[in-house]
């Protein structure tokens, strides 16, 4: 029996959530008014919770408003707050907003510099728009979503962290966004069933694929294909020796850009781990996965932040082409603080 609990506005959305994600055969347990997870719960707002099943062997999940994810810990030097704005010592308006932040889980550095970037009335009022425009702005170091795709874009990582998938996602959003046929090659044959999975999904979008089980075959994919080109990798860093000449071949190219895909879930001393393993890709970005199974992505973008990378993608769940965003402030922003994407935060 499979168990999931939504949070929305009403009952209805919570109810179309809910069967959207269990099916129309989804037993409702319960309903409540509860108050909103975050610091909208602070605020005074409320959200149904509905808890419902089905029957399916998998583990309890939580789906909060949005995707639940926590704040990034940005401790590392900055400009000091009262350096960008003047504060009066007596700003107890100024303070408790400060305070209800830190609380709401942000830490005590971005929690300031959002307080920074408000107006003495927005402090007393508590404006949703404004907070989520100065956490915006605090975000945009962050922010590394490209304006267009390089001739070849790698996307490298552990096993496990959702490159096909990633990969998949961003083809199937530019094809029925854009008609726009972007070139998939799969160079994952240590793992079975790898070439397969992302050929199937080419023949879905109906998008040129191609399959190198060797480095003179991924040289050759490389070299003819005539649209941007997405390349899966190996689950291997570049010093394993069955994957080194593989990685050559990325690497010698002109016109690369390089992605190191991690999940949203990983702990800050295996993130700094995987960051020297892959250092000799020279990733230029970062995409987070798995958002929807994170309690909390603090540490990792702590990590990040620490390497100065800028973050591309954001994908939470499995579908496809829904599921991913570029991490554009707005985009970390709405996801920080555990409000739903648009189409707005979606793919180029």
């Amino acid at each position: 029996m499979h168990v999931k609990r939504v949070y929305r506005p009403t009952v209805r959305e919570a109810l179309a959530e809910v069967r959207a994600q269990l099916g129309p055969d989804a037993l409702v347990l319960s309903t409540e008014l509860v108050p909103a997870p975050g610091w909208r719960g602070w605020l005074g707002t409320r959200v149904v919770r509905l808890t419902a099943a089905a029957e399916r062997p998998e583990p309890l999940v939580e789906t909060p408003p949005s995707t639940p994810i926590e704040t990034p810990d940005l401790s590392a030097p900055r400009t000091p707050v009262t350096s960008r704005r003047h504060r009066s010592p007596d700003d107890s308006a100024r303070a408790g907003v400060t305070a209800r932040l830190v609380a709401a889980g942000l830490p005590a550095s971005l929690a300031e510099a959002v307080t920074a970037r408000l107006t003495d009335a927005e402090c007393r009022g508590g404006s949703d728009r404004a907070l989520r425009r100065a956490l915006s702005a605090e975000l945009e170091p962050l922010s590394g979503a490209p304006a267009d795709y390089e001739r070849c874009e790698i996307f490298v990582g552990p096993p496990g962290v959702g490159k096909t998938t990633t990969i998949a996602k961003i083809a199937a959003q530019e094809r029925v966004r854009h008609r726009r046929a972007l070139n998939l090659v799969s160079a994952d044959g240590f793992r079975a069933g790898a070439i397969e999975q992302l050929r199937s999904y080419a023949e879905v979008l109906a998008v040129p694929f191609r399959a190198a089980r060797s480095a003179e075959e991924l040289q050759a994919a490389l070299t003819h294909a005539r649209n941007p080109i997405l390349v899966d990798t190996p689950g291997r860093s570049a010093a394993d020796g069955e994957a080194t000449r593989m990685f050559e071949v990325l690497c010698q190219r002109r016109h690369v850009r390089t992605h190191l895909v991690l999940a949203a879930d990983t702990s800050a001393p295996v993130a700094r781990r995987v960051f020297d393993r892959y250092a000799p890709l020279a990733p230029a970005r970062v995409v987070i996965t798995k958002l929807d199974e994170c309690e909390s992505v603090t540490p990792l973008l702590s990590v990040v932040r620490e390497q100065g990378l800028p973050v591309s993608y954001l994908t939470t769940g499995q579908r496809i082409p829904d599921d991913l965003w570029r991490a554009t402030p707005a985009s970390l922003a709405a996801a920080l603080l555990r409000e739903p994407a648009t189409e707005d935060y979606s793919c180029h």
